[in-house]
């Protein structure tokens, strides 16, 4: 089967995951995180991408992005990966894939689902079993965007800003939002729609990304959240 294409908006925000091959390990130690880190920053910068949330965990990735053009996650990240590979095998004295094909990704739409995104994206070691708190782990933004541990790699997103008027505040009511866990049902559609291509957002957004591109999203089973079908009148 050809390969579902991706939709990717100049101004809308991605969520990116990338895992290694058969979930092998991608980072052994804390060097290869700062390695993978500082070329993020790089790519990011060159391809016009702001990274607004990240975690590092042992056998995979997440981003949550916007591209100033359509392109820019794509060339990021075939860039990072190619670099990230040559780096790793060099290390470890390997040879062949790293990456379980290509990174998956989905829209997500602002003001309904940003937010679960940044907990989403910053539990994860939560989740994992690995810390108790978000705060305690060094490999995600979450000191950045909820501590104000300075990132150069880090570009808040304008609703992280209307947070409020000084960083102290903003870092006050982010902190606020993780007081409970991303709900079960949230995290499957999360999960599916980064996994199958979808997109993560109401049916306004969805039609939106229509007009945009022609390419049709189809309903989820509550209320239209996620799907991806050709528009009919994009049909051949």
């Amino acid at each position: 089967m050809p390969r579902k294409p991706r939709i990717s908006i100049a101004g809308v925000p991605v969520h990116v995951i990338q895992r290694g091959n058969n979930r092998q390990v991608i980072f052994a130690n804390e060097e290869d995180m700062k390695a993978y880190l500082a070329w993020l920053k790089d790519y990011s910068k060159k391809y016009g991408v702001n990274i607004h949330a990240w975690v590092l965990m042992t056998n995979h990735v997440h981003l949550l992005c916007t591209p100033v053009n359509s392109t820019g996650i794509s060339q990021m990240m075939q860039a990072l990966g190619r670099m990230y590979v040559m780096y790793f095998n060099k290390r470890y004295r390997r040879s062949g894939t790293l990456w379980e094909g290509r990174f998956r990704s989905c829209l997500v739409q602002e003001d309904r689902y940003l937010f679960q995104l940044y907990r989403y994206i910053e539990l994860n070691p939560v989740r994992a079993g690995m810390v108790t708190a978000p705060a305690d782990y060094s490999w995600s933004s979450y000191q950045c965007n909820g501590l104000g541990r300075n990132s150069e790699l880090l570009s808040p997103h304008r609703l992280y800003l209307a947070l409020g008027d000084n960083e102290a505040k903003r870092q006050e009511q982010y902190r606020a939002l993780f007081k409970s866990h991303v709900d079960v049902r949230l995290l499957d559609d999360i999960r599916k729609a980064a996994n199958k291509g979808l997109a993560l957002g109401n049916e306004r957004f969805i039609d939106d990304i229509v007009a945009l591109t022609g390419k049709r999203l189809d309903a989820g089973k509550r209320g239209r959240q996620l799907g991806w079908r050709k528009h009919p009148k994009a049909e051949h």
